[in-house]
C-alpha cells in the first residue's frame, strides 16, 4: 500500500468505524505515524495528444441545420416510456454521445431514459429504466468508475445509477438520510446533488447539506452533515475546486463555503449574502447556477428573469446585473456561450448575458405545463415541464440557432484562482466552461494538473455536471510547491465534439505540510 493510500483510507474509512482520528503531518512538532508523510503525488506520462479517443456509444449532439422560420418552434417531444405516466420531466444532458433524460414527479417513482439526438427533431429512444425510489431530479452528477455512474435525487436521500449500458440503465444503490422525506416538496427533501467524485455534496432543504463518500457507488458512506445558522433552505449546490456554493430554494440567501478540506465545508467570512436587484431590493430565487466566477439566479418574486452576482472574490460577492421578466416566475437557469436559459413557469427565455451588467432578451419558448427548465444542447433547446403537461409531452425540442454548434468550449473559471497561494494539500481543482462539456473528453491529456517545471500530470479522478468539471488528485499534493493547470487546445470537447480552440493555463501554490484529521464519526440525529 502506498503512503497516500494509508492516509486516504484513514480519512474515508476510520470515521465510519469510529476509530480515533490519526494526527496530521503539520505543526511545529509534527506527529507522523508510520507511513504518513507529506510527499510528491503519483504522476502519469503526458499523453502525446490532448484529444481523448471518445469512442462514443451514441452519435453525439445535434447535427442538423434549420431555417429561420422554425427557430423557437417545438419540433419533437420526449417521453420516458410506459411508466412515465405523470410526464414530470427534469434536466437533460448528454453522456457518451446520447441524450440522458431524468423524469420523476416530486413524490417519487421515475427513471432515466437515453436517446439518439444527432437529429433532434426525430429523436430515437435507446433505453429507459424505472425506479420507485427516484424523485424529481434537476441536477445529476456523473463520474466514470468502471463505466459511467450517475447520482440523482431519491425519495429519502440520493440514488446512484449505472449508465455503462445506455440501453438498460440500472440502479446501483440508494442512500437514505434520517429527516429526509416527502410529502413536503421543499422543506425536508433532497433538492439537488453535486458529485465532485468521489464525494457527493447534497442539498437537503431545511436539513442542510450532507457530504457522502461515493468511492464505491454501490456502498456510499455519509461523512458529514452541516446545518446553517441562521437556517438556509439548501436548494442548489455546486462544487468547483475548493469552493462550494449553496443557494436557497425559493429564497434570497447564498452561502459560499471553503471545502479545502472536502469533508468539512466551512463558511467563508463575508461569503453569505442576500441577493438584490438593480434597485437594491431583496429578491427571491427559485433556483440558481454557478459559472464563470458568477452566480446566476432564476428570480421568482415580483416576476421572473435572471439576477447575476460576481463571486470572483468570495469574501465580497457583489451585484452585477439583472434582467426582469414581469410576467415570469423563475424555475431553473443554465448557461451556454453567453446566453442564459431560464425557465419561467409559463414560458422559457434565452437571455443574452455577453454583457452581464445589461442582459437582454433574445427569444421566448413555450410548452404546455409548468415550464421550469430549458437546456441548450448544440443548436437546439430541450424544454421540460414538471407539472400539468399534456400527455407524453413532458419535454419538447425546439431549434434555437440555424447551424450546428461549431464553437469549442472555453474555460470561464478556475479554482484555486490563478496565482493562489497557501492552498491545502487536499486541494481539488475545478473549472467551469462556457457550456456543458463532454465528460468523456476529460483525462490526463486534456485537463492537466502538474508540478511547475515538469511534464507528467498527476493522477486523479475527473467528474462533472452542468458545465462544471473537477479533478480530485489521487494523492495529496506536495507541500510548498507550485502547480499548474493546463487545458490545451484540442482537448476538452462539447457535445458536438468541438474541441477547445486555445490553451488555458493557471498556477497555484500549496502551503506547508499538513493534512486534516478525519471528521468525527458520522451519526444520524433524531428527526425533528
Amino acid at each position: 500500500m502506498q503512503k497516500y493510500d494509508v492516509i486516504e483510507w484513514s480519512r474515508r474509512v476510520l470515521p465510519v468505524l469510529g476509530v480515533i482520528a490519526l494526527a496530521g503531518c503539520g505543526g511545529s512538532e509534527p506527529v507522523e505515524p508510520d507511513g504518513l508523510v507529506c510527499a510528491a503525488p503519483a504522476t502519469t506520462p503526458l499523453p502525446a495528444s490532448p484529444a481523448s479517443p471518445l469512442s462514443w456509444k451514441g452519435p453525439g449532439g445535434p447535427a442538423q441545420t434549420y431555417s429561420t422560420d422554425v427557430l423557437g418552434v417545438n419540433c419533437a417531444f420526449l417521453d420516458g416510456g410506459p411508466e412515465d405516466d405523470t410526464d414530470h420531466h427534469n434536466t437533460v444532458t448528454m453522456l457518451d454521445g446520447h441524450l440522458v433524460m431524468p423524469w420523476a414527479p416530486e413524490w417519487g417513482g421515475g427513471g432515466l431514459s437515453t436517446y439518439r439526438f444527432d437529429d433532434p427533431c426525430t429523436p430515437t429512444q435507446v433505453g429507459t429504466s424505472f425506479s420507485p425510489l427516484m424523485r424529481e431530479t434537476h441536477a445529476a452528477g456523473f463520474a466514470r468508475m468502471n463505466g459511467w455512474k450517475a447520482v440523482v435525487n431519491g425519495v429519502n436521500g440520493i440514488q446512484f445509477w449505472d449508465l455503462a449500458n445506455p440501453e438498460a440503465p440500472t440502479v446501483t444503490s440508494d442512500l437514505t438520510f434520517r429527516g429526509v422525506f416527502w410529502p413536503d416538496a421543499y422543506a425536508r427533501v433532497v433538492l439537488s446533488v453535486f458529485w465532485q467524485a468521489p464525494y457527493v455534496y447534497v442539498a437537503a432543504a431545511d436539513n442542510g447539506i450532507f457530504v457522502v463518500d461515493a468511492t464505491d457507488p454501490a456502498k456510499p458512506i455519509p461523512i458529514t452533515k452541516l446545518k446553517f445558522d441562521p437556517p438556509l433552505r439548501a436548494g442548489a449546490i455546486f462544487a468547483v475546486g475548493n469552493l462550494l456554493a449553496v443557494m436557497a430554494a425559493e429564497g434570497s440567501r447564498t452561502a459560499l463555503l471553503d471545502i479545502g478540506d472536502p469533508a468539512r465545508p466551512t463558511p467563508i467570512p463575508g461569503g453569505t449574502f442576500e441577493i438584490e436587484d438593480g434597485a437594491g431590493i431583496r429578491q427571491e430565487a427559485y433556483h440558481a447556477h454557478l459559472n464563470g466566477d458568477k452566480t446566476w439566479y432564476a428570480r421568482k418574486s415580483g416576476g421572473g428573469g435572471v439576477i447575476i452576482y460576481d463571486i470572483g472574490n468570495p469574501e465580497a460577492p457583489k451585484y452585477l446585473g439583472d434582467y426582469h421578466a414581469p410576467d415570469g416566475n423563475g424555475g431553473y437557469v443554465f448557461l451556454k456561450e453567453n446566453v442564459a436559459f431560464v425557465g419561467e413557469s409559463h414560458f422559457a427565455e434565452a437571455v443574452d448575458v455577453s454583457d452581464p451588467t445589461k442582459p437582454t432578451l433574445l427569444r421566448r419558448f413555450n410548452l404546455t405545463g409548468d415550464l421550469d427548465t430549458i437546456i441548450p444542447i448544440g443548436n437546439v433547446v430541450v424544454l421540460s415541464v414538471d407539472d400539468k403537461a399534456e400527455e407524453d409531452h413532458g419535454s419538447a425540442v425546439a431549434p434555437f440557432l440555424e447551424t450546428p454548434d461549431s464553437r469549442g468550449p472555453e474555460v470561464t473559471m478556475v479554482n484555486p484562482r490563478d496565482g493562489a497561494t497557501a492552498q491545502p494539500l487536499t486541494t481539488r481543482i475545478g473549472l467551469t466552461f462556457g457550456e456543458f462539456v463532454d465528460l468523456g473528453s476529460l483525462w490526463e491529456g486534456s485537463f492537466i494538473v502538474r508540478k511547475v517545471g515538469t511534464n507528467e500530470p498527476i493522477k486523479g479522478q475527473y467528474s462533472g455536471q452542468e458545465g462544471i468539471v473537477n479533478f480530485w488528485p489521487a494523492s495529496p499534493l506536495e507541500p510548498d510547491t507550485e502547480y499548474e493547470v493546463v487545458v490545451p487546445a484540442g482537448g476538452v470537447v462539447d457535445f458536438n465534439g468541438n474541441p477547445t480552440a486555445t490553451e488555458f493555463r493557471s498556477t497555484f501554490k500549496t502551503g506547508p505540510c499538513f493534512l486534516p484529521p478525519p471528521p468525527p464519526p458520522y451519526s444520524e440525529e433524531e428527526e425533528e
